[in-house]
């Protein structure tokens, strides 16, 4: 690094201030930080933009009513955005087995417990209170929280901790809060951790966090200090008063002596689906756990916080609570008490579970287990093992985190604020509304799931599916299709690097979706034309809504007919080869390889005068879906002459040579005509027609290029080494350093004078993920300065200004607008670590 990389906030390496108990790195906020640039999801395009959208609009909307009116949420539901929040922090919960988002200031909010649906609601009854005793006398009771309810409830509890006396640290898949008491001369620390561990598939799969709270006495005298976990059932939803509820206290023993796992549980439904939460507690010598199963969240709270201010402790009213009637809602509580003796300190430990074993999506026609079934069974009886096995093994998960972690923090040569886009980006894959189910042997039939599909049990699948089971994520929170493959061709180096297995069966999923006809003819809405919902021998564009049947109804997006994009099938050839240089799986590579020549193959029938490279179409045939291209076209015709690189690659390694001198030939007329037709002596044309946009400079210009490298493929055989540095230098100049002093990321397009390409709304718009793909490909060709500079943009403008941190949006803009928030795109940030530690390895060793 630069002697003055300090005074540059995108090369500095210096860490936090120092806080005992909490990382060095990672994404830190006082609990009373406001974040001061109003943001708005984006709604209009520019006004010359409109008529070329209304014909799209208009069929849109009947398509939205046609959805409204079957009570079902359409694939994007542009009339009901997702309003700014600028409140999240880590979420909780374990991979496909559902999520509780948390907020920095204390909160419990956005639940996706019924699988890719959200809710975004702060839940008031869902927190942690500290009462603190001296001499047998309550001297302090809080909630520890500094977001006081708008409504009637809990009127009678303490809601005024003071915002300055509170920091909160985040590093997923984990997160502090630091909590300072000055009347007391206390200082609370709770350590969230979620069981989130790269090349797990067991623990990973748990739905469940732990919440360890240190307890610091400073002052002159014995305290007696209690921490309550308090939870309500439901999701903050009007339907949470249906009724039907209760809660049962529980005690689980542990092989610790006089330990045990004391709780409560609700017992629940979302959707007809049965989920049981367990708040509970670890009682130790020196900790003793008292409950409570039944209080009001929606009265005043009086009861219970006098309750507790009485001796620290909760007097269990009941074993189990009456089921709730109409109109009600039901809270319980678990408190952790402990003397602290002057200038010591103790631990408190709590967790919480949610058991939801067999789930269902909107359509309700096939049933399915989720992953952790498998070690803890399906009968709903599961919450308290889970509670138990969490407590128990937290431990051991922290110990795997650090030990994947320590390596990038310590290392002194990479910037601070990258340490913390890498880790805390990780949240979309469990908080992406993930489901991973379970595969069904078949001779299971005694199991409680019905009209199970054939490849949920059936024994003809791959090893590495029936093993690993199946995983499916969404695009994002605001774009619910699973698995949309153009996008996750960004995301999927997390996947990759961190739990190939899941990416494998993906892949898997992809290629047995690729010889079916879905002959449904549907009306696209940029076109108007009716076609079939997908063709034979084409990659799908995602594997379905989950308002409705996802694996068995793919292709939810209606936008466009996906069998005509570009990038598809060439993406699929693209993952495929990086996968198996990645996984050495070569089962893999055999039996998905007849799959990527049948995709390329289909390809050809797009090169319409036969240079060797593929046409695009005239309207928005691939993942830019407003932007046009028409003819040969960097992004497209670029990752085409890439896969036909590593197909060839690919037939080299199993013997097909035929196939590789076939496409060989290929790639060596398109190879030239890219050239011709697109090089300009600064960088790729955006396409080679005569439009007004033909020559604007694309960020994602290099896709094929970055690809390849990523692949393990050094060689500029395909794109001219000399070009491929040009072409960056000059996307750095234009679409990087003009905006906000080279600290908003990488527009989309800009104008060769220096000005922004409106004539797209996604020419203008700066999307997270490309950012960090375009860094990757700097990366790998070693221009790493502004690697840097360009992908510190993305993080500063989504978690450090408009406060979007753990929602992290496709998109946003210079005017304080965002697209799509909570997206799967801006994973690709691991193709920026893929790319150190294949081209730059000595830079990640030194931790001096």
């Amino acid at each position: 690094m630069d002697s003055n990389s300090s005074e540059v906030k995108w090369l500095s390496v210096d860490g936090l201030d120092s806080i005992a108990g909490v990382p060095e790195f990672g994404f830190r906020l006082s609990l009373g930080h406001a974040f001061n640039e109003p943001c708005r999801p984006f709604n209009l395009p520019h006004l010359h933009q409109i008529p070329a959208f209304l014909g799209s609009a208009y069929r849109y909307f009947m398509k939205w009513v046609q959805h409204y009116r079957a009570k079902k949420r359409i694939y994007i539901d542009n009339f009901n955005h997702i309003p700014w929040q600028p409140i999240y922090g880590v979420p909780i919960g374990g991979i496909g087995c559902g999520t509780i988002g948390r907020g920095y200031r204390g909160e419990f909010c956005r639940f996706q417990m019924v699988p890719g649906m959200y809710t975004y609601n702060v839940v008031p009854a869902d927190q942690f209170i500290v009462c603190v005793r001296c001499n047998g006398r309550t001297v302090y009771q809080k909630v520890l929280s500094v977001v006081r309810p708008s409504g009637k409830q809990l009127t009678s509890w303490s809601w005024d901790f003071p915002a300055e006396n509170g920091t909160y640290h985040a590093l997923y898949p984990r997160s502090w809060t630091v909590f300072h008491i000055p009347e007391c001369n206390v200082r609370l620390v709770c350590r969230q951790v979620s069981p989130i561990i790269p090349h797990d598939y067991k623990d990973t799969s748990l739905p469940c966090a732990v919440f360890n709270w240190t307890v610091e006495n400073y002052s002159s005298d014995a305290l007696e200090v209690s921490i309550v976990f308090t939870f309500q059932n439901g999701q903050g939803e009007e339907v949470d008063r249906a009724g039907g509820v209760c809660s049962e206290a529980f005690c689980e023993p542990v092989d610790m002596g006089n330990s045990g796992i004391i709780g409560v549980m609700i017992q629940q439904q979302f959707k007809g689906m049965n989920c049981t939460y367990a708040v509970s507690a670890r009682q130790e010598p020196g900790v003793d756990v008292t409950c409570r199963t039944h209080f009001d969240p929606n009265g005043d709270g009086k009861e219970f916080w006098d309750d507790l201010a009485l001796d620290g402790a909760l007097d269990l009213d009941e074993v189990k609570s009456h089921v709730t009637e109409y109109g009600e809602e039901l809270g319980v509580g678990v408190c952790a008490r402990a003397v602290i003796l002057p200038m010591g300190s103790g631990q408190l430990e709590f967790s919480l579970v949610w058991d939801m074993p067999v789930i269902h999506f909107g359509a309700n026609e096939q049933e399915y287990l989720r992953r952790y079934t498998r070690y803890f069974g399906y009968d709903e009886k599961a919450a308290p093992k889970i509670a138990a096995y969490a407590l128990n093994n937290y431990r051991s998960w922290e110990k795997r985190i650090e030990d994947w972690q320590d390596p990038i923090l310590n290392c002194r040569n990479i910037p601070s604020w990258y340490k913390s886009a890498l880790f805390n980006e990780l949240y979309f894959v469990s908080d992406g509304g993930t489901v991973w189910i379970d595969i069904i042997p078949a001779d299971r039939n005694e199991l409680p799931v019905r009209n199970t599909r054939k490849f949920a049990n059936s024994d003809s699948l791959p090893d590495v599916v029936k093993e690993f089971g199946r995983f499916a994520y969404l695009e994002g929170h605001e774009y619910r299709m699973y698995n949309t493959y153009d996008v996750h061709h960004y995301a999927s180096f997390a996947l990759v690097m961190l739990w190939p297995k899941l990416q494998i069966s993906l892949q898997y999923d992809i290629a047995m979706s690729i010889p079916l006809l879905q002959a449904k003819q549907v009306q696209y809405c940029v076109t108007g034309e009716y076609d079939v919902v997908k063709s034979a021998n084409c990659v799908p564009h995602d594997v379905g809504n989950p308002d409705d049947e996802p694996w068995c109804r793919i292709n939810a997006y209606e936008s466009h007919p996906t069998h005509e994009w570009r990038d598809l099938n060439t993406k699929f050839v693209l993952q495929v080869y990086r996968d198996y240089v990645m996984t050495k799986d070569h089962q893999f590579l055999v039996d998905v390889y007849p799959y990527a020549k049948t995709v390329l193959k289909q390809c050809l029938k797009w090169d319409i005068d036969g240079d060797g490279i593929i046409d695009n179409s005239g309207y928005a045939d691939q993942t830019y879906d407003t932007w046009t291209m028409v003819g040969a076209s960097a992004y497209c015709g670029g990752m085409w002459l890439a896969a036909l690189h590593v197909f060839c690659k690919m037939a080299e390694e199993l013997g097909q040579f035929e196939d590789r001198a076939e496409f060989s030939e290929i790639l060596e007329r398109g190879r030239k005509s890219f050239e011709d037709k697109l090089w300009n002596g600064l960088y790729y044309d955006y396409d080679s027609s005569s439009s007004i946009h033909h020559n604007s400079i694309m960020a994602d210009q290099l896709a094929g290029q970055w690809f390849l490298k990523a692949s393990g493929i050094p060689d500029n055989s395909v794109f001219p080494k000399d070009h491929v540095i040009q072409a960056l230098r000059t996307i750095f100049r234009y679409n990087v350093l003009p905006f906000a002093g080279g600290t908003m990321g990488a527009v989309n397009g800009m104008r060769p004078d220096g000005k922004n390409d409106f004539t797209s709304p996604q020419s203008d718009e700066f999307w997270t993920g490309v950012t960090y793909a375009l860094a990757a490909e700097m990366i790998q060709e070693g221009l790493l300065e502004e690697a840097w500079q360009t992908a510190y943009g993305a993080y500063h403008m989504c978690y450090e200004r408009y406060g979007l941190g753990f929602q992290t949006p496709e998109a946003y803009f210079e005017n304080h607008q965002y697209r799509s928030l909570g997206y799967m795109r801006p994973l690709c940030i691991w193709s920026m670590q893929h790319a150190l530690q294949l081209y730059h390895p000595t830079l990640l060793q030194s931790s001096s």
